[in-house]
């Protein structure tokens, strides 16, 4: 099967957030989204942006809480596995019933710490810091179920170009 993935790039804290303006624009049917990045690299930039295109408040981090949600226009389940130790603990935070929902928005950060527990189907993040400023941000399409939505947005991306 061929692969599915594009890379952009992003100067500032706007243009990263544009990108989660455009996620949610074309995930309003509900998408699941790996964020994978260092400290400090963009991830809970781009959901600031995702959760303000869908008119939802508050949107920071979920580090301390492991999961935080998001009420708007659509529901916004936003898990941060970084300080999980074992596989156990998804269970303890509802992450299997999540994530499984369709219609509603599931943003995971960390996804590598269990990469084998991750829905099949999900738009995979990755933000590298290339330069102290300019961050490389490449997607990939993990399974179909979400094709049309990479495909808007990947065309979405072209014209920002």
């Amino acid at each position: 099967m061929e692969q599915k993935n594009f890379t952009l790039y992003s100067d500032s804290a706007e243009k990263t957030q544009q990108l989660g303006r455009a996620l949610a624009q074309v995930g309003k049917q509900g998408v699941v989204i790996c964020l994978q990045g260092d400290l400090g690299a963009g991830k809970t930039t781009l959901t600031q942006g995702l959760a303000a295109e869908l008119h939802c408040e508050n949107a920071s981090s979920p580090t301390f809480n492991l999961m935080n949600v998001y009420k708007g226009d659509i529901t916004v389940y936003h898990f941060d596995l970084y300080r999980l130790e074992a596989e156990d603990e998804l269970y303890d935070i509802g992450f299997y019933e999540y994530a499984q929902e369709d219609g509603d928005i599931i943003i995971i950060e960390w996804p590598d710490k269990f990469i084998d527990a991750l829905p099949e189907d999900n738009l995979y993040i990755e933000i590298s810091a290339s330069q102290e400023i300019q961050r490389e941000i490449k997607i990939k399409l993990n399974g179909q179920k979400y094709q049309p939505i990479y495909e808007e947005l990947k065309q979405i991306c072209q014209s920002w170009q």
